[in-house]
């Protein structure tokens, strides 16, 4: 049987942690820059490690107003301290708890930044490398943080369940209708694809061509729960299981 990673983006103070954690093998903690602090990042690692689900750190702008889905005009001094900062309250907690931290995922803006700009893309591996160059780096494929990374750090190549694609690897901006799937058999097509033939489908475009290590849903899709237990069904049937 075939597996595939599946992660979701936690203790973002959703609902359904408690329900996605189980479900999942890699989960993505809100360290404190678009959302959280030590109670809510304690509770996740708990969580984590009680089912034994890899543990990642999900840093961001520190911007908690806008949920760190906008860029900010930050210099690079303040942005290196505050990743690293966030970083490191997530490695802290998991260690102390007897875990080890996986994974860095950047989380919204920087996230979409570091798969364009190299300035920051370059930012963002000092900071994991400086932390522990054995973390594995979640990317965008196709990407600048992707190619860059290759010779530097362990990277898995991430997917997104839940949304849609641009012909450049972007994601369909949220402002958009058609940004998020939300029904649960057009996101099992949307995954099997990716999964089993290393496509994405474009709508009204041309499919993508990339391989993935790791697949995201988000959590805070309305039926998070419910589209995770059907993909689980689903791919189980087609002989693919979650890791």
């Amino acid at each position: 049987m075939n597996t595939i990673d599946f992660n979701c983006d936690l203790a973002e103070g959703g609902a359904f942690d408690a329900e996605l954690m189980p479900l999942i093998s890699s989960c993505n903690i809100a360290c404190g820059g678009h959302y959280g602090n030590e109670e809510s990042i304690t509770t996740a690692v708990q969580l984590a490690l009680a089912n034994q689900v890899n543990i990642g750190a999900h840093p961001s702008y520190p911007d908690q107003e806008n949920f760190g889905r906008k860029s900010m005009d930050i210099s690079s001094v303040a942005l290196k301290s505050t990743l690293k900062s966030q970083i490191l309250a997530v490695k802290t907690i998991t260690e102390r708890l007897g875990g080890k931290l996986h994974h860095v995922k950047p989380h919204g803006a920087l996230y979409n930044e570091i798969a364009k700009d190299e300035e920051k893309a370059n930012l963002v591996m000092e900071v994991v490398k400086e932390i522990d160059e054995n973390l594995i780096l979640f990317t965008p494929p196709k990407s600048v943080i992707e190619r860059l990374a290759k010779s530097k750090l362990s990277t898995w190549k991430e997917g997104f369940a839940d949304r849609n694609y641009e012909a450049d690897f972007s994601l369909v901006s949220r402002s958009k209708n058609n940004a998020v799937l939300h029904e649960k058999e057009a996101v099992f097509q949307h995954v099997f694809l990716m999964i089993s033939e290393g496509k994405i489908q474009v709508e009204n475009g041309p499919f993508l061509e990339a391989n993935f290590d790791t697949i995201c849903l988000h959590s805070d899709t309305r039926n998070s729960v419910e589209i995770l237990n059907y993909l689980r069904e689903k791919l189980e049937a087609k002989h693919i299981k979650i890791r």
